[in-house]
């Protein structure tokens, strides 16, 4: 026996049965008094003095301590951050957690195509026409199929036949469905009038070029593999998985499918671990079983610490004759056991190690105290090496936003986004439509209607089943104008920790939303005309302002185009309003940009006017393929899409955040952000100014 631990006593004097008497002094260092006794002695030793000791053939916990130091330890001595990025086909991607952020090269879709079979049509020409008193247009001969691009453009008072995604032709601005239309001698009767942008898809409407389609951090799900393909991406950067070796140990171990046998127990635990380890984005490798012997499992534990980045022992963590993992785990340094005893119940046995970073652990023989102490320790550690988010509950509880409609006699799967208000979590439901490939990708989960419920009102209290084991709902949620600025600031925030939902519905909407207090952040671009200022003559008592940056608007057009070339924009207005050849395309109402174009036409309506789409890039792609010739939009814009830049008004993008959720710690960091001079640098590389860094 061998004394380690002593009474807080400067001096203990201790006579044994043999007569003698020691004397132990209290030093800095444990108290040794170099002679070996029987076990008897040194039991009775430690029950007399209550010291602990070292026996030769049985040790007890030298330091039992709580869930936390114990969890404190472990990160400290671990380098918490993802293993490397690799590139990867996508056809390998399903479960891979992306490295970087994704931006769209094109545009989904990359025109603008029809979204039923009918007939490609001037809007204005259907305006009148009923079943009893039907409009007739000319029938082109050109039928534009999908996959054809158009030879023809639609004049005013004529029609041509287009099918289910067609591309739109030059001239037309609307689809007349089919069934509303009847063809005899070359002509088509109108039996139903259409309004501008009725059944068209408009290009990059669901996806647009140099849209931030995904972020790093992102689990790749079959949602998310399907948008990558509507990309035409082949491949993707992502995390590399961490190699996690699975060692089962102990005489009593039989693996499954082998005869069961007196005093043996199954192996469960290299299966549960496993796949545990599968669904936290990890390679797991199981090493095999190995039996009591020593010099056999130091052997396979190195041959793990060589091959794996984590190493995962189960059974033999106890200080018992037989248990002899932490025997050879106690061999290990740099810095070696970090903790071997934790105050849980189940899991006390849990040990914690480390070594040149890579963590070792030694989990309970037990099956529940084995998988529990895994989930509380190890499988955080795997999600980052394996760049995972946190992990997430499977369902949550939600009120519904709005009323919504279900067809009775179906089951319905309503696909929402949550929103966190001041009154707890709520549904919005999602869709573009069914052709978009985003909603089910971007969606937080979805609410499953009873074939029997017609109506499900809003403020109703709902469940919502969360798409991914690993989603969270979103630390941050903007509505408001799309900004590609706004894309990187979201993307920092990502790297930080903190998750967005960005909705883009434009200034006005997005001002709304931060009266009501449905968001934490409206990006806005608002003029007012009467003062010529941005933003702040539209703001409430019930929001604040946060500056945010200064960015170019102006016209884009096609370089070389003689019709512009030198000319200001006032004189392109005027020669658009003359010319019907020379087609603009629009801005959608409610967006800054649309204020901007009114305010530059002034009561004009060019040709085009009617085609209204939601966001830039949109407006540069149809200049780019030219089914437009001029509209206007933010430089970084015309310049990804090589196309000329007019600039017209220089304006302010600003945050405007409900006065409620401004010390929210998600708000709080995105501020902070703001006033980083490496975040003010990067702004100005993308074409943003800013005056305070």
């Amino acid at each position: 026996m061998l004394l380690t631990h002593w009474r807080p006593t400067n001096e203990i004097s201790y006579k044994c049965d043999w007569s003698c008497t020691f004397r132990f002094t209290r030093t800095r260092g444990p108290t040794r008094c170099g002679t070996v006794f029987p076990s008897s002695f040194g039991n009775d030793l430690g029950r007399t003095l209550g010291i602990r000791t070292h026996m030769r053939d049985q040790e007890q916990f030298l330091d039992v301590i709580d869930r936390d130091e114990a969890e404190r330890r472990f990160r400290a001595a671990l380098d918490l951050q993802p293993l490397g990025a690799e590139t990867i086909a996508i056809t390998d991607g399903l479960g891979r957690v992306l490295a970087g952020d994704l931006f769209a090269r094109v545009d989904v879709p990359s025109f603008d195509r029809s979204n039923f079979d009918g007939f490609a049509v001037h809007a204005v020409d259907t305006f009148g026409a009923s079943e009893l008193a039907p409009t007739s247009l000319r029938l082109l001969e050109e039928t534009l199929d999908a996959g054809t691009e158009p030879t023809v453009a639609v004049e005013p008072g004529q029609a041509v036949s287009i099918s289910t995604g067609g591309m739109l032709p030059r001239g037309a601005d609307a689809i007349l469905m089919i069934e509303h239309a009847d063809v005899r001698d070359g002509r088509v009767f109108v039996r139903r009038a259409v309004t501008p942008g009725s059944g068209v898809a408009y290009a990059g409407t669901d996806i647009a070029t140099g849209e931030t389609v995904l972020r790093a951090g992102t689990v790749l799900t079959s949602r998310e593999t399907g948008v990558l393909a509507a990309l035409g991406e082949a491949t993707v950067e992502v995390w590399k998985q961490p190699r996690v070796a699975i060692i089962s140990t102990g005489n009593e171990i039989i693996a499954p499918g082998q005869p069961m046998r007196p005093a043996a127990v199954y192996d469960s635990n290299s299966q549960v671990l496993a796949d545990a380890v599968r669904e936290l984005g990890g390679q797991p490798r199981f090493w095999g079983i190995v039996r009591d012997d020593l010099a056999e499992l130091r052997r396979m534990l190195q041959g793990a610490l060589l091959e794996s980045d984590v190493v995962l022992m189960s059974g033999g963590t106890s200080k018992g004759k037989g248990d002899l993992c932490y025997r050879v785990v106690a061999e290990l340094q740099d810095p070696g056991i970090v903790a071997h005893g934790v105050a849980l119940k189940p899991g006390k046995p849990l040990c914690l190690a480390v070594t040149q970073g890579r963590p070792v652990v030694i989990l309970p023989g037990f099956p529940t105290s084995a998988i529990f102490t895994f989930h509380e320790f190890v499988a955080p550690v795997i999600r980052i090496l394996a760049g995972r988010p946190p992990a997430s509950p499977e369902s949550v509880t939600a009120t519904m936003a709005v009323k919504t409609n279900s067809e009775i006699g179906r089951t319905e799967y309503l696909l929402v986004g949550l929103v966190k208000t001041d009154q707890g979590l709520s549904a919005f439901p999602m869709g573009k439509g069914s052709g978009s490939v985003t909603t089910f990708s971007r969606a937080d989960g979805f609410v499953t209607i009873p074939r029997h419920t017609e109506i499900v009102d809003a403020g109703q209290s709902v469940e919502v089943q969360l798409i991914g084991r690993q989603l969270e709902v979103a630390d941050l949620i903007v509505i408001g104008s799309h900004c590609v600025g706004l894309d990187f600031l979201l993307s920092q925030l990502q790297q930080r920790g903190v998750s967005s939902k960005l909705l883009n519905v434009g200034s006005s909407a997005g001002l709304l939303a931060a009266r009501r207090g449905d968001c934490d952040i409206a990006g806005i671009h608002l003029l007012d005309p009467a003062t010529g200022e941005y933003n702040r003559p539209f703001l409430t008592d019930a929001v604040d302002l946060i500056p945010g940056y200064r960015r170019r608007q102006g016209i884009l057009f096609r370089s070389g185009d003689a019709r512009f070339d030198g000319r200001t924009a006032a004189e392109i207005v005027a020669l658009a309003t003359r010319d019907p050849d020379c087609v603009m395309v629009n801005r959608n109402q409610g967006s800054g940009t649309r204020i901007l174009i009114d305010g530059l036409l002034n009561g004009a309506r060019p040709s085009g006017y009617a085609k209204q789409p939601t966001n830039h890039n949109a407006v540069a792609a149809a200049i780019a393929q030219h089914r437009a010739d001029w509209g206007l939009a933010i430089e970084s814009v015309a310049r990804s899409n090589s196309l000329a830049f007019l600039p017209c008004q220089e304006e302010q993008y600003d945050f405007a955040i409900p006065k409620g959720r401004r010390n929210r710690p998600a708000v709080a960091t995105f501020i902070a952000l703001l006033s980083e001079e490496s975040v003010g640098r990067k702004l100005i590389e993308l074409g943003f100014r800013r005056d305070v860094l």
